[in-house]
């Protein structure tokens, strides 16, 4: 399948466009909410829609995006952008990262350098990957999507075809969180003879949907809370969930329209899901906050975006194969205690074979932006000793 390079170069217009809506933007009240109880709260909106229109220079994240190597292709029918790093090392191992939602491919700036060349951050030159690390399809630059049905069981196997047959890597390695994490395990459930090794930031049984939450009798003593913590954020953080599995187009209309409205619906996740304790920006910037914004404004994709858990919900799990355990692939999985969920080890380990467990005290939902260097030494040491003869 043909590539072809790819630079980000958003035209002024779009630009100028999003600074009148800005200018106009129509206020919705609120009141008692300090907490955020109702949402996301005006007061920090309006201060961050300050500063967007001040104080942020998308041309300054753009140029910094075009620093790496960026490359499109199609894939029955799926646009996929992609960045590709060659690492530096004696022997680099590929390795394919998925982001999840609200995520986006900039998510894994900050461990890209260290992955590709180690040396240059302290490593050792043998822990190099050649990195690669997509938009999921419909989500920023992998778009514009225009096919039902895809969903994170397709994207298992686009991405199989991308690493195997575009790039040309007889086997590789596969990390990811949020949806990534489900991509990767079905990478390592379908795909098995194509892997070396999956890795998972905390991950769930690909049949999860299926079987509901884990009781709490399935929590370890060292565990405590987790299923409490599990609970109440499907009972009470859930709704956005409930929304793009259901009538995600609905909700398109205004988050497209609306750059105010983008931004309340991904930055309030980016609040409750982060270990931050409240102030969001003491894990994301405004500058980070917005250009994860940017790029869902700028390309449009909220809405495809969000239909990824319709197509989820219309397409259950299915085995491909009967092996035990489900995922036989060699499995490492990095818990971040302060998630908004948690699945126990001992329900994990009747679903992959888990070769390395490692527990976070710090750190929530999007492990690359929170704990770079954590996330980073994880997959180093994952993976040191698959990489014989992979």
């Amino acid at each position: 399948m043909p590539i072809e390079r790819f630079t980000i170069a958003i035209p002024d217009a779009a630009l100028d466009d999003l600074a009148r809506r800005l200018e106009h933007t129509r206020w919705a009240e609120d009141f008692a909410n300090d907490a955020w109880a109702y949402g996301a709260e005006a007061g920090y909106l309006h201060d961050l829609v300050g500063y967007w229109r001040s104080g942020y220079d998308w041309r300054r994240h753009e140029a910094a995006m075009n620093r790496f190597a960026h490359f499109r292709t199609i894939l029955d029918g799926v646009p996929i952008h992609f960045i590709h790093e060659r690492g530096r090392g004696p022997d680099p191992v590929p390795l394919i990262l998925s982001h999840g939602w609200p995520w986006t491919f900039w998510d894994w700036h900050k461990v890209i350098g260290p992955l590709t060349d180690p040396a240059a951050h302290g490593g050792d030159p043998a822990d190099a990957f050649d990195v690669v690390v997509p938009d999921l399809p419909g989500f920023g630059f992998s778009s514009p999507l225009r096919k039902p049905g895809v969903d994170a069981l397709l994207t298992a196997d686009l991405w199989q075809r991308l690493m195997n047959d575009v790039l040309g890597y007889g086997r590789f390695a596969a990390h990811g969180g949020d949806w990534g994490a489900f991509v990767t395990a079905q990478l390592g459930h379908k795909h098995a003879n194509r892997l070396i090794g999956i890795h998972l930031a905390n991950g769930a049984p690909l049949d999860f949907f299926q079987t509901g939450l884990p009781g709490p009798e399935e929590y370890a003593p060292d565990e405590a809370g987790m299923h409490e913590r599990t609970v109440h954020f499907f009972a009470q953080g859930h709704g956005y969930s409930a929304i793009q599995s259901t009538r995600p187009q609905t909700l398109a209309y205004g988050l497209t329209d609306s750059p105010v409205g983008l931004a309340a619906w991904l930055v309030e996740k980016r609040r409750d899901w982060s270990d931050c304790g409240g102030d969001v920006e003491r894990c994301h910037s405004k500058d980070d906050l917005l250009t994860s914004v940017m790029i869902y404004w700028l390309t449009g994709t909220i809405g495809t975006s969000a239909r990824y858990y319709y197509e989820g919900a219309q397409n259950p799990w299915k085995p491909s194969h009967g092996g035990m355990p489900v995922v036989g692939t060699p499995t490492g999985i990095i818990r971040f205690d302060n998630d908004v969920c948690y699945f126990p080890r001992r329900i994990m380990e009747r679903h992959y074979d888990i070769r390395r467990w490692t527990r976070v005290a710090s750190g929530g939902h999007f492990a690359p932006m929170e704990q770079p260097k954590i996330l980073v030494e994880e997959l180093r040491a994952f993976f040191r000793p698959l990489r014989k003869g992979y």
